[in-house]
């Protein structure tokens, strides 16, 4: 199987270590990884704030990165669930029919890191050891748009030595929503802090997610308010093998 890394710009400007994360993990099961150096973002940042047009050569340019690969392997269910459910309705807008049936072709095969570890390869242990109380945030892309469900829970309760525990309200958004924490400040403070309420409520000494986007958001917070927790990307902990006690 020939597998492409969609590192994603957020994670390469921002958090380099978790698409590293996801190669080691990837390698560790048998998989050989490319990383395509002419990708660049998906154009969500585009979509979503109503630059449309701008948008469609980025979608071209993710066709003509990734269309040769048997799997597009990417650690962020917002921007995958950008290249499923936008790039399809971008390449209408351009009313390019070849560049509508390479979209159509081409998203069958583009994956978020949980769907791609359970539902294409099959496994939910992949050896990982980490040691440590953890919580999990499921984000709204990977939630709603991607019905990722438990596939991430399944992944985590099968890690040695984890301490597992259940967020409340978990699948209330976190309030980041991109630029909806700039337009709607207000709204994704008090969003955040319900939040950061329900993290710090289960004790867990880590906060895991599968988009570092609303981590950084709530991360944010939990750092203000100096609670110890600290924030990890699914990536990570599944990569993980602190060595285990004898």
């Amino acid at each position: 199987m020939r597998v492409a890394l969609f590192a994603t710009c957020f994670n390469d400007t921002m958090w380099p270590e978790t698409p590293k994360a996801t190669v080691r993990l990837l390698e560790r099961l048998g998989l050989d990884v490319e990383f395509p150096r002419a990708q660049t973002c998906c154009g969500q940042m585009f979509t979503n704030t109503g630059y449309a047009d701008e948008a469609v050569p980025g979608v071209r340019r993710f066709v003509d990165v990734f269309a040769d690969y048997d799997a597009v392997v990417a650690p962020s269910g917002s921007c995958v669930g950008s290249v499923r459910h936008q790039h399809a309705t971008l390449a209408a807008r351009a009313g390019d029919s070849g560049l509508e049936s390479a979209v159509r072709e081409l998203t069958a095969r583009v994956h978020e890191l949980s769907e791609f570890l359970v539902d294409v390869l099959g496994v939910t242990d992949v050896g990982a050891y980490f040691p440590h109380r953890v919580t999990y945030h499921p984000t709204c892309h990977s939630l709603r748009m991607l019905r990722v469900a438990d596939k991430p829970l399944r992944l985590l309760r099968a890690v040695r030595g984890i301490d597992l525990v259940d967020l409340p309200a978990a699948d209330q958004c976190c309030g980041f929503g991109g630029t909806f924490a700039v337009k709607n400040a207000d709204t994704s403070v008090a969003m955040g802090a319900d939040k950061t309420t329900a993290v710090r409520s289960t004790r867990a000494e880590v906060l895991v997610a599968g988009d570092n986007s609303c981590l950084a958001h709530i991360g944010g917070m939990l750092h203000r308010q100096r609670s110890g927790v600290r924030t990890m990307h699914l990536a990570e902990i599944l990569a993980s093998t602190e060595k285990e006690p004898a």
